[in-house]
Protein backbone atom coordinates (compact mmCIF):
# COMPACT_ATOMS: atom_id res chain seq x y z
CA UNK A 1 0.00 0.00 0.00
CA UNK A 2 2.66 2.26 1.09
CA UNK A 3 4.56 1.60 -2.53
CA UNK A 4 0.82 2.42 -4.35
CA UNK A 5 0.59 6.08 -2.67
CA UNK A 6 4.81 6.58 -3.28
CA UNK A 7 3.28 5.82 -6.99
CA UNK A 8 0.98 8.21 -7.04
CA UNK A 9 2.74 10.67 -5.15
CA UNK A 10 5.22 10.76 -7.90
CA UNK A 11 2.68 10.94 -10.55
CA UNK A 12 1.72 14.34 -9.02
CA UNK A 13 5.70 15.71 -9.93
CA UNK A 14 5.42 14.60 -13.39
CA UNK A 15 3.90 15.92 -17.19
CA UNK A 16 4.39 13.96 -19.68
CA UNK A 17 1.96 11.71 -21.84
CA UNK A 18 0.67 9.31 -19.37
CA UNK A 19 -0.23 11.77 -16.62
CA UNK A 20 -1.76 14.30 -19.02
CA UNK A 21 -3.98 11.73 -20.05
CA UNK A 22 -4.24 10.15 -16.42
CA UNK A 23 -5.72 13.66 -15.45
CA UNK A 24 -8.26 14.53 -18.39
CA UNK A 25 -9.62 11.33 -17.55
CA UNK A 26 -9.84 11.89 -13.88
CA UNK A 27 -11.61 15.31 -15.01
CA UNK A 28 -14.26 13.50 -16.90
CA UNK A 29 -14.90 11.05 -14.53
CA UNK A 30 -14.85 13.41 -11.29
CA UNK A 31 -17.22 15.85 -13.46
CA UNK A 32 -19.65 13.01 -14.67
CA UNK A 33 -20.25 11.29 -11.00
CA UNK A 34 -21.18 14.66 -9.33
CA UNK A 35 -23.16 15.86 -12.71
CA UNK A 36 -24.73 12.00 -12.81
CA UNK A 37 -26.07 13.27 -8.99
CA UNK A 38 -26.84 16.56 -10.08
CA UNK A 39 -29.03 15.19 -12.91
CA UNK A 40 -30.89 13.13 -10.58
CA UNK A 41 -32.42 16.04 -9.18
CA UNK A 42 -33.82 17.33 -12.65
CA UNK A 43 -31.22 20.15 -12.76
CA UNK A 44 -30.71 21.50 -16.06
CA UNK A 45 -26.74 21.35 -15.01
CA UNK A 46 -26.22 17.63 -15.66
CA UNK A 47 -23.75 15.27 -16.08
CA UNK A 48 -22.15 16.58 -19.96
CA UNK A 49 -22.46 20.20 -18.16
CA UNK A 50 -19.82 19.33 -14.85
CA UNK A 51 -17.83 17.24 -16.92
CA UNK A 52 -17.10 20.05 -19.47
CA UNK A 53 -16.72 22.38 -16.38
CA UNK A 54 -14.46 20.28 -14.51
CA UNK A 55 -12.20 19.50 -17.88
CA UNK A 56 -11.87 23.20 -18.72
CA UNK A 57 -10.60 23.87 -15.07
CA UNK A 58 -7.79 20.84 -15.91
CA UNK A 59 -7.15 22.37 -19.10
CA UNK A 60 -5.94 25.62 -17.79
CA UNK A 61 -4.66 24.47 -14.76
CA UNK A 62 -2.28 21.98 -17.74
CA UNK A 63 -1.53 24.69 -19.92
CA UNK A 64 -0.02 26.55 -17.12
CA UNK A 65 2.04 24.40 -15.76
CA UNK A 66 3.58 23.40 -19.13
CA UNK A 67 4.15 26.45 -20.17
CA UNK A 68 6.31 26.92 -16.93
CA UNK A 69 7.80 23.56 -16.68
CA UNK A 70 8.36 22.02 -20.24
CA UNK A 71 8.65 25.17 -22.30
CA UNK A 72 10.20 27.31 -19.85
CA UNK A 73 8.73 30.43 -19.62
CA UNK A 74 8.42 32.81 -16.78
CA UNK A 75 5.21 33.39 -14.39
CA UNK A 76 2.73 32.24 -12.25
CA UNK A 77 1.58 28.42 -14.01
CA UNK A 78 -1.92 29.14 -12.24
CA UNK A 79 -2.27 32.54 -13.08
CA UNK A 80 -4.25 31.17 -16.11
CA UNK A 81 -6.38 28.30 -13.51
CA UNK A 82 -6.68 31.89 -11.18
CA UNK A 83 -9.07 33.26 -13.75
CA UNK A 84 -11.59 29.87 -13.69
CA UNK A 85 -12.46 30.50 -10.12
CA UNK A 86 -13.63 34.37 -11.12
CA UNK A 87 -14.86 33.36 -14.46
CA UNK A 88 -16.95 30.04 -13.67
CA UNK A 89 -19.67 32.31 -12.42
CA UNK A 90 -21.55 33.39 -15.33
CA UNK A 91 -22.25 29.79 -16.17
CA UNK A 92 -23.30 29.32 -12.60
CA UNK A 93 -25.39 32.23 -12.53
CA UNK A 94 -27.46 30.83 -14.55
CA UNK A 95 -28.61 28.18 -12.66
CA UNK A 96 -29.84 30.16 -10.11
CA UNK A 97 -33.63 31.27 -10.48
CA UNK A 98 -35.77 33.97 -8.34
CA UNK A 99 -39.86 32.80 -8.90
CA UNK A 100 -42.87 34.95 -8.25
CA UNK A 101 -43.17 34.55 -4.85
CA UNK A 102 -39.03 35.69 -4.36
CA UNK A 103 -38.07 32.39 -3.79
CA UNK A 104 -34.49 31.48 -5.09
CA UNK A 105 -33.46 27.81 -6.87
CA UNK A 106 -30.40 26.83 -8.20
CA UNK A 107 -27.66 28.28 -5.37
CA UNK A 108 -26.65 24.36 -4.40
CA UNK A 109 -26.52 23.46 -8.35
CA UNK A 110 -24.66 26.97 -9.48
CA UNK A 111 -22.38 26.37 -6.17
CA UNK A 112 -21.16 22.45 -7.11
CA UNK A 113 -20.45 23.64 -10.88
CA UNK A 114 -18.07 26.26 -9.10
CA UNK A 115 -16.60 23.55 -6.66
CA UNK A 116 -16.56 20.93 -10.07
CA UNK A 117 -14.60 24.13 -12.10
CA UNK A 118 -11.71 23.98 -8.85
CA UNK A 119 -12.10 20.18 -8.68
CA UNK A 120 -10.55 20.51 -12.32
CA UNK A 121 -7.49 22.78 -11.33
CA UNK A 122 -6.71 20.51 -9.16
CA UNK A 123 -7.05 17.54 -11.35
CA UNK A 124 -4.88 19.49 -13.50
CA UNK A 125 -2.19 20.58 -11.50
CA UNK A 126 -1.77 16.92 -10.19
CA UNK A 127 -3.29 17.28 -6.70
CA UNK A 128 -5.36 14.15 -7.27
CA UNK A 129 -5.81 13.49 -3.62
CA UNK A 130 -7.16 16.65 -3.35
CA UNK A 131 -9.62 16.84 -5.86
CA UNK A 132 -11.19 13.04 -5.04
CA UNK A 133 -11.50 14.19 -1.27
CA UNK A 134 -13.33 17.67 -2.66
CA UNK A 135 -14.90 15.31 -5.26
CA UNK A 136 -16.52 12.55 -2.94
CA UNK A 137 -17.11 16.04 -0.29
CA UNK A 138 -19.22 17.26 -2.90
CA UNK A 139 -21.42 14.59 -3.79
CA UNK A 140 -22.23 13.95 -0.14
CA UNK A 141 -23.40 17.27 0.74
CA UNK A 142 -25.40 17.44 -2.46
CA UNK A 143 -27.11 14.02 -2.06
CA UNK A 144 -26.99 13.55 1.81
CA UNK A 145 -26.76 16.60 3.60
CA UNK A 146 -29.82 17.61 1.07
CA UNK A 147 -32.07 15.17 3.37
CA UNK A 148 -30.97 16.46 6.57
CA UNK A 149 -31.84 20.21 5.30
CA UNK A 150 -35.23 19.14 4.25
CA UNK A 151 -36.03 17.92 7.77
CA UNK A 152 -35.46 20.94 9.37
CA UNK A 153 -37.48 23.03 7.11
CA UNK A 154 -40.61 23.90 8.24
CA UNK A 155 -41.81 24.88 5.02
CA UNK A 156 -42.37 22.24 2.56
CA UNK A 157 -41.13 22.74 -1.28
CA UNK A 158 -42.15 20.30 -4.27
CA UNK A 159 -41.31 20.42 -8.02
CA UNK A 160 -43.38 18.50 -9.99
CA UNK A 161 -42.24 17.93 -13.74
CA UNK A 162 -45.38 16.88 -16.53
CA UNK A 163 -44.51 15.14 -19.45
CA UNK A 164 -48.04 15.41 -20.79
CA UNK A 165 -49.51 18.92 -21.38
CA UNK A 166 -53.16 17.67 -22.23
CA UNK A 167 -53.01 16.21 -18.58
CA UNK A 168 -51.26 19.41 -16.93
CA UNK A 169 -54.80 21.09 -15.70
CA UNK A 170 -55.86 17.91 -14.45
CA UNK A 171 -52.31 17.01 -12.50
CA UNK A 172 -53.12 20.75 -11.34
CA UNK A 173 -56.34 20.60 -9.84
CA UNK A 174 -55.63 16.72 -8.86
CA UNK A 175 -52.76 18.27 -6.56
CA UNK A 176 -54.89 20.85 -4.76
CA UNK A 177 -57.20 18.48 -3.14
CA UNK A 178 -53.94 16.97 -1.79
CA UNK A 179 -52.29 19.93 -0.06
CA UNK A 180 -53.93 22.40 2.68
CA UNK A 181 -55.53 25.56 1.78
CA UNK A 182 -52.39 27.89 2.24
CA UNK A 183 -50.70 25.93 -0.36
CA UNK A 184 -48.59 27.84 -3.41
CA UNK A 185 -49.36 26.23 -6.76
CA UNK A 186 -47.50 27.42 -9.99
CA UNK A 187 -46.53 26.31 -13.64
CA UNK A 188 -43.84 26.84 -14.70
CA UNK A 189 -40.75 26.38 -17.83
CA UNK A 190 -39.70 22.49 -16.45
CA UNK A 191 -36.01 22.31 -15.42
CA UNK A 192 -35.14 19.78 -17.27
CA UNK A 193 -35.65 22.19 -20.28
CA UNK A 194 -36.99 19.44 -22.27
CA UNK A 195 -39.35 20.47 -24.99
CA UNK A 196 -43.23 19.57 -24.18
CA UNK A 197 -42.71 19.55 -20.56
CA UNK A 198 -44.18 21.54 -17.93
CA UNK A 199 -43.20 22.37 -14.53
CA UNK A 200 -45.05 23.00 -11.56
CA UNK A 201 -43.80 24.54 -7.93
CA UNK A 202 -45.57 23.45 -4.87
CA UNK A 203 -44.97 25.50 -1.43
CA UNK A 204 -46.72 24.76 1.69
CA UNK A 205 -46.33 25.58 5.22
CA UNK A 206 -48.77 23.16 6.67
CA UNK A 207 -47.99 19.71 4.43
CA UNK A 208 -47.71 17.02 7.13
CA UNK A 209 -45.50 14.75 5.10
CA UNK A 210 -44.25 15.96 1.85
CA UNK A 211 -42.70 12.43 1.04
CA UNK A 212 -46.65 11.27 1.41
CA UNK A 213 -47.57 13.68 -0.78
CA UNK A 214 -45.17 13.26 -3.04
CA UNK A 215 -45.95 8.98 -3.39
CA UNK A 216 -49.57 10.30 -4.02
CA UNK A 217 -48.65 12.62 -7.16
CA UNK A 218 -46.55 9.95 -8.51
CA UNK A 219 -49.32 7.42 -9.07
CA UNK A 220 -50.74 10.07 -11.69
CA UNK A 221 -50.76 10.11 -15.20
CA UNK A 222 -48.26 12.45 -16.92
CA UNK A 223 -45.63 12.72 -13.92
CA UNK A 224 -42.11 12.66 -15.31
CA UNK A 225 -40.45 13.21 -11.75
CA UNK A 226 -40.89 14.63 -8.51
CA UNK A 227 -38.41 16.42 -6.38
CA UNK A 228 -39.00 17.39 -2.70
CA UNK A 229 -36.52 20.46 -2.04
Amino acid sequence: MGEFFEWIVSLEKELNLFTVALRVILAVLFGGIIGLERGRHGSQAGMRTHILVCLGGTMTSLAGVYCVNVLGFDGDPLRIAAQVVSGIGFLGAGMIIVKSDKMITGLTTAAIMWTTAIIGIGVGIGFYSGALFAMLACVFTAAFLTRIERKRKKTAKVYIEVDNLRLLEHIVETVKTLLPNDSYIEVMSPKSGTAGHMGIWVISSFLKDANDFKESVKELDGIHFIIVE
